[in-house]
């Protein structure tokens, strides 16, 4: 396999779809894996056409993290990115991401599967941190990203104990938006993508950049944050023309989802 096929991508329509591509190591991530991953998501951060990205796994894994044949030194590693270059890469994109978790998220997995904006899960997903068992302290993030979406009691036990979580009690937490069953995961994600896409770009993005710098906040500056990032939107962009050309629109949405 070529390194440009590790990670696969297909656009369509302003929605990317960017696969794992190693199924017969569970998608485990190789120095060649990470370098891919990292040069397809700097590619669709400046393509000015990708407007969403779905992220999942090819086989029966989303990711088993770090290639621990390399870790151990039993393969040889090629040159690959840092720990800052990978989650630089993620924050960078500057779209929504959303991880259609298809199966294993383990460790360094589970740690990509933390980078999206939200989580879809089939039946068949599989949440763990191993990073205790395997004598490495987390890099990419989990440690602080857990804690604050699952609770720190939740995120502990699963840490501490390296056990697994299912899909559902997943839901059940907070961590994962939904389940849906897996011959319809993909779709169910592209269907949402397709939900984002039919919003307003501009104030989309903006609202994605106040939510995520906010999310590192108190609440009183992320509030202060958004004031200010509202201010400057309404000043660039909102008229009256504009709401009431939206309004219909907007109604007629509401009403098909209250009826469905």
């Amino acid at each position: 396999m070529s390194e440009s096929d590790l990670v696969l991508f297909t656009r369509d329509a302003g929605l990317a779809r960017v696969t794992l591509n190693r199924p017969e190591a569970l998608n485990a991530l190789s120095a060649a894996l990470r370098a891919r991953l990292v040069e397809v998501l700097r590619e669709l951060a400046t393509d000015a056409e990708t407007e969403v990205v779905i992220l999942t796994g090819a086989g029966r894994a989303f990711c088993v993290g770090l290639d621990l044949k390399e870790l151990g030194g039993e393969t040889n590693a090629a040159p690959t990115v840092t720990a800052e270059e990978l989650s630089d890469a993620f924050r960078d994109l500057g779209k929504p991401l959303i991880g259609a978790v298809n199966g294993y998220a383990i460790t360094g997995g589970f740690e990509l599967a933390l980078m999206c904006d939200f989580l879809v899960a089939s039946p068949a997903a599989r949440f763990a941190d191993t990073h205790a068992r395997v004598g490495v302290v987390p890099g990419w993030g989990l440690s602080q990203r857990l804690p604050r979406m699952i609770g720190i009691n939740r995120a502990k036990e699963l840490s501490l104990t390296g056990n697994y979580l299912d899909a559902e009690t997943a839901e059940r937490w907070g961590l994962v938006n939904r389940v849906v069953p897996a011959n319809d995961l993909i779709g169910h994600c592209e269907r949402l993508a397709r939900d984002i896409l039919s919003t307003d770009r501009t104030t989309r993005d903006a609202i994605l950049r106040v939510m995520e710098a906010g999310w590192g906040m108190t609440l009183a500056e992320g509030l202060a944050l958004e004031r200010q990032a509202s201010r400057a939107h309404a000043a660039r962009e909102v008229s009256a023309d504009k709401v009431a050309a939206r309004r219909a629109a907007i109604q007629a949405r509401g009403r098909a989802q209250s009826a469905s």
